[in-house]
């Protein structure tokens, strides 16, 4: 019996962008976060690892603003002092812990695969 699938491929730029403003459309964003570069250095990442970075990178803030305090101080914090916008410094730092989940090898054994068995 053939089995269908469905095969969708990493997102482009274009695709990257449009996930970017999905995963951030609440997240508050510097001045210097730029969006277009920040696409443009997401190309290899599938959509799990997009969503992974705009993760990590709004949770910098947090780590960032409660370094060096007690639970206690932690809970006394008020919306105010958390309400810090996420940095393009805090996007690269997400960049450099995670890293693209598909590899080019994959993508070559994919392919390969696709030529000799895959469907026309």
């Amino acid at each position: 019996m053939k089995k269908n699938y469905v095969d969708i491929p990493l997102p482009d730029k274009e695709a990257a962008s449009a996930l970017l403003k999905i995963n951030l459309k609440e997240v508050r964003l510097a001045d210097d976060v730029n969006m277009d570069m920040l696409a443009e250095k997401l190309q290899g990442y599938s959509g799990a690892d997009i969503t992974n970075v705009c993760r990590d990178a709004s949770m910098m803030v947090m780590r960032r603003r409660i370094q060096g305090l007690t639970p206690s101080e932690i809970r006394n914090l008020s919306r105010e002092e958390l309400d810090i916008p996420t940095k393009w410094e805090d996007f690269l730092l997400a960049l450099s812990h995670i890293s693209p989940s598909v590899s080019a090898g994959d993508i070559a054994k994919y392919e390969s695969w696709m030529e000799e068995y895959g469907a026309n």
